[in-house]
């Protein structure tokens, strides 16, 4: 499913308070207590916007930042009753998109969310890139082939991105290296794994690929 909005907090009442009110005014939104709870929430739904507590029972929320900004640009803006300018800092530095501090208003709330989320769809907006079978998302590092919508880690999003831009030129194995890890001198074997990766996640058949063809000797091609 969608959601405009997932908090991740541990004072439920509050968060199910938020929710009450972001949805009188059609912005959709649900909740979770716990780190593996947010992480199992966004492998099964698409989320706009992250509001963040730092302070939660299984895992702090300044590490699931870190680990979400490995994969995705997905708005993060926390939400917490620590009110230092160090944890401010931190949580901007490790890619948070603000910080918000409790008590807070829900009214100034929904406005953020509200914001981040237009801020959003026009960055996703001008970066995406269309064709008739395959489109690109920079903002969400999800690629959509003939239709079905495809959620890639980091590296992944990078090469497949640029085998994209050369699409249907023959790129070297070199050229991938220097472009995509910076360094000539990766292993084919790093390579590989994330060309069978990427095969197993966009093509009907990862054993006779259509779309990412190997060139024998030389590296690969993305055909379209």
């Amino acid at each position: 499913m969608h959601y405009n909005c997932l908090i991740v907090d541990d004072e439920t009442e509050l968060s199910k308070m938020t929710c009450e009110y972001f949805q009188m005014f059609n912005v959709s939104c649900a909740y979770v207590e716990t780190a593996s709870e947010c992480e199992r929430f966004l492998k099964e739904n698409q989320v706009d916007v992250l509001l963040m507590d730092i302070n939660l029972g299984d895992e702090s929320g300044f590490n699931i930042c870190r680990k979400i900004r490995q994969e995705s640009e997905i708005p993060i803006l926390f939400i917490s009753a620590r009110q230092s300018d160090d944890d401010v800092l931190i949580a901007l530095n490790i890619g948070g998109d603000d910080y918000i501090k409790k008590p807070y208003s829900l009214g100034v709330l929904l406005a953020k969310v509200r914001v981040t989320m237009k801020r959003t769809v026009y960055r996703e907006g001008v970066k995406t890139v269309e064709n008739e079978a395959v489109s690109i998302n920079e903002g969400t590092m999800r690629i959509y082939v003939k239709g079905k919508e495809i959620q890639l880690k980091a590296k992944e999003f990078k090469l497949f991105k640029y085998l994209y831009e050369n699409k249907n030129v023959i790129v070297t194995k070199e050229e991938l290296f220097n472009k995509v890890w910076g360094d000539s001198y990766f292993s084919d074997g790093t390579l590989n794994v994330h060309i069978r990766k990427l095969r197993e996640k966009i093509e009907e058949n990862p054993n006779e690929p259509e779309i990412i063809k190997t060139i024998w000797g030389t590296g690969y091609m993305l055909e379209l």
